[in-house]
């Protein structure tokens, strides 16, 4: 469905993924490494957003509920409302622990980190 300035609201899945991860002030946090999906609910059930380490040694991945990314244009990014010390106290692991017997235990320890409404309730 294309917005009012002619794009489509739709985006493919490799398009997010590196896409950079800003606090308000437009410094950047971080990337999406990956979207997990909840192919029974038809929902995403977070973004999986890679902050720290250096070149991948000591990396976290950390699950962000969808809906506290907000895409800005004129960031080239998405924007999230958090700051470095909530990131450094929130949920994160390695992406195969964050989608672990279906990232269900990930999802519910972010949504109530962040105190995110649970689409599955």
């Amino acid at each position: 469905m294309p917005t009012s300035s002619g794009h489509t609201t739709a985006i493919r899945a490799k398009k997010v993924i590196g896409t950079a991860v800003k606090d308000p002030t437009g410094n950047k946090i971080g990337e999406i490494e990956d979207v997990v999906l909840d192919k029974t609910s038809n929902n995403i059930m977070f973004a999986a957003v890679s902050f720290g380490g250096f070149l991948g040694i000591n990396e976290k991945y950390h699950p962000i509920p969808w809906n506290l990314l907000k895409y800005e244009k004129d960031e080239s990014g998405y924007v999230v409302n958090l700051t470095k010390e909530q990131l450094q106290s929130a949920p994160a692991d390695s992406i195969s622990e964050l989608t672990k017997d279906d990232g269900v235990s990930y999802r519910n320890r972010a949504f109530e980190y962040y105190r995110s409404p649970r689409y599955w309730e």
